[in-house]
């Protein structure tokens, strides 16, 4: 791809680029890689905030339901599903540094916003539902910034590029909610705002700065505007959104997308609710455990700890960011399809160990026990096939398409997947656990069967 544009002069934009020649330019490519993964990765911050905050509001003095707190959320995934609708078209014509300066800036209304409501139980919930929208913008960057990372890559690289970028910033869920615990136990940290009170059933009340979990990120946020504004250059790729939506008469786009929901959807939407659901099945959320666990008559035999979701909950992201990270590089040198159909078996394998676990036994505390470590190691499992999925798929798209549609396919396809969260909490609201993860199965058998079919046998129409 060579590319020069009159209407595009400036010190912002390079004036030809072309990553397969060999004059390519590794050292801006690399620096572009960095920069944008960093911002990536406070933008995963910010649109997994909630998932970390919204567990704890009853006990910081809110009153929702349960249904209101899963829509809440829920709430993120579908913003950022509807952003990503919007930051895919941008990269050809924003350029990338103007792209992902402005998105790191626009990340502090949510992250801010966060920070001043936990402090008080007073705000009605369609101003957090308000809240919980507006941290999609940080799921919505993705989008625009992993195709805008690729125009930089040769073909031979974009598994490792893309891998890194997108499984670091991924460690931003991990990040968010491994050291949310920490930071609102830091009393020296809030700088504005009192302290809050955590009354968590069956415990002792505990005294908070949950602020701290937000306001902490706001300095890195305007850093990585910064650095993005005076380090990064844009590539003139031009294309209007009538020329970009080409890719949709393509059949492998549409594949692509549903393979990218079995992994990616999966990864989101299991990250955003694992919190919740561990708690409502196993923790203080369920009324059953709690109940047994304070009344007078026990309804459950002594010795059955309940587990507080915080100590846990980060395990999960970690594992399929990490993945996403380590087999990039196998990707690179195998190919994508094979390791998307290891993902597929993987995850079928996986979701159906942890099916009967969604259904706890109230025996007794042994079999309360067993039952949490089944789901416990069940979801981690499902995490890493997740993780290794997103790294392949992601290997595939650019061996399937030339370079500006893999762009764009990219953002679609990702795009499409981070309502993953959404539909996640709607369908554990609307048809229980259970169902919903059994439709999980079907689905993935479905792309494993697109996988050998079109992509990794001997044959296939599209090696990949």
């Amino acid at each position: 791809m060579s590319t020069t544009s009159p209407e595009r002069r400036g010190s912002e934009w390079l004036q030809a680029w072309d990553p397969e020649a060999p004059s390519w330019d590794s050292k801006l490519a690399w620096k572009t890689l960095w920069v944008t993964t960093f911002c990536l990765t406070l933008a995963f911050v910010a649109w997994f905030l909630p998932s970390a905050i919204i567990p704890k509001l009853n006990a910081l003095g809110y009153s929702f339901t349960a249904n209101q707190l899963y829509w809440m959320a829920a709430m993120p995934g579908l913003a950022a599903g509807l952003f990503r609708l919007v930051w895919m078209v941008l990269p050809p014509m924003m350029g990338t540094r103007k792209m992902v300066s402005l998105t790191s800036l626009l990340l502090i209304a949510s992250t801010l916003g966060w920070g001043v409501r936990v402090q008080s139980p007073t705000a009605p919930y369609w101003e957090l539902m308000t809240l919980a929208f507006l941290a999609g913008i940080g799921g919505g960057a993705f989008s625009g910034f992993m195709p805008s990372t690729s125009y930089f890559f040769p073909r031979s690289k974009q598994g490792t590029a893309l891998g890194l970028q997108a499984g670091l910033g991924n460690f931003g869920v991990s990040l968010v909610q491994l050291l949310t615990p920490y930071l609102i136990a830091m009393g020296g940290l809030a700088i504005f705002g009192g302290s809050q009170t955590l009354q968590v059933p069956g415990k002792p009340a505990a005294t908070v700065w949950f602020q701290n979990a937000a306001f902490i990120w706001i300095p890195l946020m305007v850093i990585g505007a910064a650095l993005a504004w005076t380090m990064l250059k844009s590539v003139p790729i031009r294309a209007n959104i009538k020329q970009q939506f080409d890719i949709f008469g393509n059949a492998d786009t549409w594949f692509m997308t549903l393979l990218y929901i079995m992994t990616f959807g999966t990864f989101s939407g299991l990250a955003a609710q694992f919190g919740l659901l561990m708690a409502n099945l196993y923790g203080a959320g369920n009324t059953q455990i709690v109940q047994g666990a304070v009344a007078t008559a026990k309804r459950l035999v002594d010795g059955y700890a309940v587990p507080d979701p915080v100590k846990f909950v980060f395990l999960g992201p970690l594992i399929g960011a990490g993945a996403r990270v380590l087999f990039s590089p196998l990707t690179d040198r195998m190919g994508g399809a094979i390791w998307t159909l290891i993902s597929g078996l993987g995850l079928v394998g996986s979701i159906i160990y942890t099916i009967p676990a969604l259904t706890p036994d109230f025996t007794s505390a042994a079999t309360l026990d067993a039952g949490f470590n089944r789901f416990l190691w069940g979801m981690l499992a499902i995490f890493l096939f997740a993780g290794i999925g997103n790294a392949s798929t992601f290997k595939q798209m650019p061996m399937i398409f030339e370079r500006r549609q893999a762009g764009g396919v990219i953002g679609w396809t990702g795009a499409i997947a981070a309502f993953g969260p959404f539909f996640f909490g709607m369908g554990v609201t609307l048809l229980g656990p259970t169902t919903f993860y059994w439709i999980g199965v079907v689905w993935a058998v479905m792309c494993v069967g697109i996988t050998w079919m079109r992509y990794a046998r001997k044959g296939a129409p599209k090696p990949s």
